[in-house]
């Protein structure tokens, strides 16, 4: 999930705008109008034989090039005030496509007159041409920019999560560390320099769209370490780490989200007892990350953003190949399991 820029996952809008023709809901309709037209090549022609692969030839030029030339010509979409030109260049293009499947070729091979290869067809061709790739080309362009603009908008909500990334424990966490100034020295120094580490990678967080899992951790791990320096009592820490591969990436404050979630309805309503942060492999060359604290399920709150955030941050990062569940693990405990793929698309 990229902060600003727009999706990374077609490098090519040539390859994009081909790949989108095979949706099922632009395929089928151009086999409905393709196929009659190549049946009445073959029946209205003299030599089917010869007839029916050109016509064959004339649509998969149409659909090469058609919507293709429209989206790099439109990119953000047809508008008269500044696109005539553009119009202009469209229908020469899709004229020069059509003169040079339905005659150049011909002549040059020397074949007979087909049913499209006539003036009249070949005008009604033009026409087809020019409607066809306009409306393929606007569909598929209106889903990519659809795509688009719901990445940014989950982008604009996520951002603006992590800048509301619980205040009231910094607030307190600043609090402490004045009182620590007056009473002992050395315990405010390392509070502030945790807190500065932590708030520092924090800001590079909200600027990229993923970065290491190990990094993720370490940043779970200080603010576990912040709240402990507060009230060493609030919960005991056990984190069961393996190596990591420097490879696996995650997006940016998932864990931290469900880490903090994990305090706040845990031991800071009450619940005092072990925090377990655990990452176990998987077979896939991902990894499951259990978070598990004190304190009972009571099923999803109204109003929590915290994990649904996580969930739109998952399903933007790697689709559907990455799950978030929170359930009971045990009549006094809850469990928040993370199941990442080895690698983001």
């Amino acid at each position: 999930m990229k902060a600003v820029d727009p999706p990374a996952t077609e490098p090519s809008l040539v390859r994009a705008t081909w790949r989108a023709l095979l949706a099922p809901k632009r395929f089928l309709p151009i086999l409905v109008v393709s196929v009659p037209l190549i049946v009445s090549q073959g029946v209205w022609s003299a030599h089917p034989i010869s007839a029916v692969p050109l016509g064959l030839a004339m649509v998969l030029a149409f659909l090469l090039v058609a919507p293709v030339s429209y989206r790099v010509l439109f990119p953000d979409g047809l508008e008269l005030s500044h696109g005539a030109v553009r119009l202009v260049l469209y229908a020469l293009t899709g004229a020069g496509v059509l003169l040079s499947v339905g005659v150049g070729v011909p002549k040059l091979l020397q074949l007979p007159p087909t049913f499209l290869t006539e003036r009249l067809s070949l005008a009604v061709s033009l026409a087809l041409y020019l409607v066809g790739g306009w409306g393929l080309a606007r569909d598929i362009g209106f889903e990519a920019r659809i795509e688009r603009l719901t990445k940014e908008a989950e982008t604009a909500r996520l951002l603006a999560l992590r800048a509301h990334l619980d205040p009231h424990f910094l607030f307190n966490t600043l609090n402490a560390i004045a009182e620590w100034c007056r009473t002992d020295g050395a315990v405010a120094e390392a509070a502030v320099l945790k807190l500065s580490s932590m708030l520092r990678t924090l800001l590079e967080g909200t600027q990229r769209p993923l970065w290491p899992l190990a990094r993720e951790l370490q940043l779970a791990t200080t603010l576990c370490e912040l709240h402990l320096m507060r009230d060493p009592s609030l919960f005991a820490l056990d984190v069961r780490l393996p190596a990591l591969p420097s490879t696996l990436d995650v997006p940016p404050l998932c864990v931290l989200t469900l880490v903090e979630n994990a305090v706040t309805h845990g031991a800071g309503k009450g619940h005092r007892g072990p925090l377990v942060l655990e990452v176990r492999p998987t077979a896939n060359g991902g990894v499951d990350i259990l978070i598990e604290n004190e304190g009972p399920f009571a099923g999803p709150r109204d109003g929590g953003v915290g994990l649904n955030a996580v969930s739109r941050q998952l399903q933007l990062a790697f689709g559907g190949r990455a799950s978030l569940t929170v359930e009971a693990a045990g009549p006094t405990r809850t469990r928040a399991s993370l199941r990442l793929p080895g690698a983001a698309p």
